[in-house]
């Protein structure tokens, strides 16, 4: 496994966080400390994405009088719709 080097900040909360993960003995140094837990973050976003897939594969072999009606299509988009028009006002 490569390693890259970079230089970051942090918030003073994250930093103690860091520090303490240190200090308890989970990790050698914050840095690997740092580095362990974006691991952990990326596998639990990796496990929801897995998940969420499965449960749309699930819902779309569905036949199609099992699936709900959500309504007017326009309806679905319409929070999408002011904020854009709402963005483009604003330039």
């Amino acid at each position: 496994m490569s390693v890259q080097k970079q230089s970051v900040s942090f918030t003073d909360t994250a930093y103690t966080f860091a520090k303490e993960l240190v200090e308890a003995g989970e990790y050698p140094n914050v840095s690997a400390a740092v580095s362990g837990e974006l691991a952990k973050a990326k596998a639990e976003r990796d496990r929801e994405r897995t998940l969420l897939e499965a449960e749309l594969e699930r819902r779309l072999s569905l036949p199609l009088d099992q699936w709900e009606l959500v309504g007017d299509a326009a309806d679905v988009t319409a929070g999408a719709r002011a904020h854009l028009a709402a963005m483009a006002q604003k330039t």
